[in-house]
């Protein structure tokens, strides 16, 4: 098939990569002229393991190709998959004007092209509140009238950061929305080489498929949530929280995934995601309350953390509470696999802290130059895990990189002024640390000092 991807972010970049590495002819479409340019060379804007690998062996062989004319990319698709973000605006509700904008050049194209053409499918792949294909649907109706053919669907995707080849490659399952049988003999043929590991494409109504992906990052979120309140009760009562997570995890009705305890979900779906529902609800008169709550124990969960910095050095939560002391933190990123730094608990973490007044070393592995653009001044974000710790009276593990796993304990202790670590990601045995003479804070299992 002759695809476009309007929009080369995460999704729509990873969905045209592999796309067209099943055999499709894919166009990616972006407004960012100059990230069109770099993916001609080659190169990815973003980071994702095995990505740039597909990348440059599609585009050799001419099944990929980037462009910013919209007529260039849609003009011989056979459909048009809109990939574009939906940011969460300052009330939590989404914002669609990218999802409008992109439907309105599409229109443009339709109506150059006239009625005679063969109706082309235009595929919501986006995550977007209940009803926006529909949406889609009408604004373009409304601009080309009735005459030029075209359908509309919806394909929410289930890419996690940092696995999203492999996740697309080899889905739990394809979720499609449609009208008619037709639209869907098509998304099936399309999908049909990604699922000959026997898992299912389930072809549904276009609403329930747009609720699909809210329910399904709702659930997770709330796991994650979920933990994290266990861990703060394990913490008041002197339980240890990954041997309650044990214990819990081995009920097959709970299973494990998704129930690791920590600074809370970050990254562009969750918190997103957790806020259409709750602004889906609000615009129906449905309450949420569970969903509500997630978001908020999510927020509170990174204050909860900050608050154990703050009593460690005695810093009242007043401006100056950590005057004078420099913290030196281990990852950026929301989570490993990704530089992806949006709703990144380290970039809270390190923002408050320099709130109270302390100085702010910062390193990982992949998300660095993400992190000098977001933070700017506010933080000394090096490309060495040890050099940040030079002088530090205390060290932040925010992300569980691999290689934060197993530093070189003496080194840590030889570079920083004091022996302070606060792991957000519970990555080592609270006992050894204590061994080799540190205060160590994690999070559901109680601190322990020096001995």
């Amino acid at each position: 098939m002759k695809l476009s991807m309007v929009g080369t972010g995460y999704v729509g970049l990873v969905t045209g990569v592999c796309l067209a590495n099943t055999g499709n002819h894919v166009t990616c479409l972006d407004v960012d002229p100059k990230k069109i340019e770099m993916l001609r060379k080659g190169k990815s804007p973003i980071y994702e393991p095995g990505l740039d690998d597909l990348l440059e062996h599609n585009i050799k062989a001419g099944r990929l190709v980037f462009s910013t004319d919209a007529w260039e990319a849609h003009r011989d698709a056979d459909m048009i998959f809109i990939c574009v973000g939906t940011p969460s605006d300052d009330r939590g509700h989404t914002d669609l004007r990218y999802i409008d904008a992109a439907a309105d050049a599409i229109a443009d194209v339709l109506l150059k092209l006239g009625p005679s053409q063969r109706a082309k499918v235009v595929v919501v792949k986006s995550t977007v509140p209940v009803g926006t294909t529909f949406r889609v649907r009408d604004r373009i109706r409304a601009r080309v009238g009735p005459a030029i053919p075209f359908g509309v669907a919806d394909n929410p995707e289930f890419l996690k950061e940092g696995a999203a080849i492999e996740d697309f490659n080899k889905p739990d399952r394809v979720v499609v929305g449609v009208e008619n049988e037709a639209v869907g003999e098509l998304m099936r043929d399309l999908y049909d080489p990604f699922v000959r590991n026997g898992h299912p494409i389930y072809v549904m109504d276009v609403l329930s498929a747009e609720m699909v992906k809210y329910a399904s990052n709702a659930m997770l979120a709330c796991k994650i949530s979920f933990i994290n309140e266990m861990a703060n009760l394990c913490e008041a009562y002197g339980a240890d929280v990954a041997k309650v997570r044990e214990g819990m995890c081995a009920d097959r009705r709970i299973g494990n995934q998704f129930l690791y305890p920590g600074l809370g979900y970050g990254g562009s779906c969750f918190p997103k995601d957790t806020l259409a529902c709750i602004m889906m609800g609000e615009m129906k008169g449905v309450p949420t309350p569970v969903n509500k709550a997630v978001h908020d124990l999510n927020q509170a969960q990174r204050d909860r953390f900050f608050a154990k910095i703050l009593r460690h050095f005695g810093g009242k939560e007043m401006a100056g509470g950590l005057s004078g002391k420099k913290l030196a933190f281990w990852g950026i990123a929301f989570k490993p696999r990704t530089d992806d730094i949006r709703e990144a608990p380290a970039v809270t973490l390190m923002r408050k802290a320099k709130g109270y007044g302390a100085t702010i070393a910062a390193f990982d592995p992949v998300a660095n130059e993400n992190g000098r653009r977001e933070l700017g001044s506010a933080a000394s974000i090096l490309d060495d895990q040890y050099e940040v710790l030079k002088d530090a009276d205390a060290l932040v593990i925010c992300t569980d990189w691999d290689e934060f796993k197993s530093p070189d304990f003496a080194r840590v202790a030889a570079l920083m002024k004091g022996r302070v670590i606060f792991d957000g990601r519970n990555l080592y045995r609270r006992q050894h640390l204590s061994e080799l003479g540190f205060h160590y804070y994690s999070v559901g299992r109680a601190a322990v000092t020096p001995k």
